[in-house]
């Protein structure tokens, strides 16, 4: 079964006569601002606000940008404006060398603390105590003494 593949599907459909709805909305809108513009304001003054108002519309309307509405311009040059930038990378000034004093080496092994033969006793001992406690055996256990 064959079907048939819609085409020109970024075309706008054109809704009032040679316009888009888009376009409508745009040109009435513009229309409508001069209109209020000329009936309170007199009309020297009117012409001067209602001129730059029909462009700005027009352009909306019609007006493209890289292939792109006007107002998606617009919109994206405020945020642009309004957004926090971002840079990635700035190349950085190299600073000169300082003279450093030289360090006298130090070993990078670790010291070992001396132990005495007393402090080894003492710990030899308490280790044993440990194991045998972990084991469960007790002292009279080990020697062979039942209670």
């Amino acid at each position: 079964m064959r079907y048939q593949v819609p085409q020109f599907i970024e075309v706008e459909d054109k809704i009032f006569g040679p316009l888009t709805l888009k376009q409508f909305v745009w040109l009435a809108g513009a229309g409508g601002l001069c209109l209020i513009f000329f009936t309170f304001l007199p009309f020297f003054v009117a012409i001067v606000f209602a001129l730059p108002a029909a462009i700005f519309g027009a352009g909306l309307a019609f007006y493209q940008v890289n292939g792109r509405p006007l107002i998606i311009a617009i919109e994206h040059a405020f945020m642009y404006f309004i957004g926090n930038k971002l840079y990635l990378w700035q190349q950085r000034v190299p600073k000169a060398p300082e003279a450093q004093a030289e360090k006298p080496k130090t070993s990078t092994t670790l010291p070992v603390p001396k132990l005495s033969e007393s402090r080894l006793k003492d710990l030899a001992w308490s280790l044993n105590i440990k194991d045998q406690a972990q084991m469960g055996v007790t002292e009279a256990q080990g020697r062979g003494f039942e209670i």
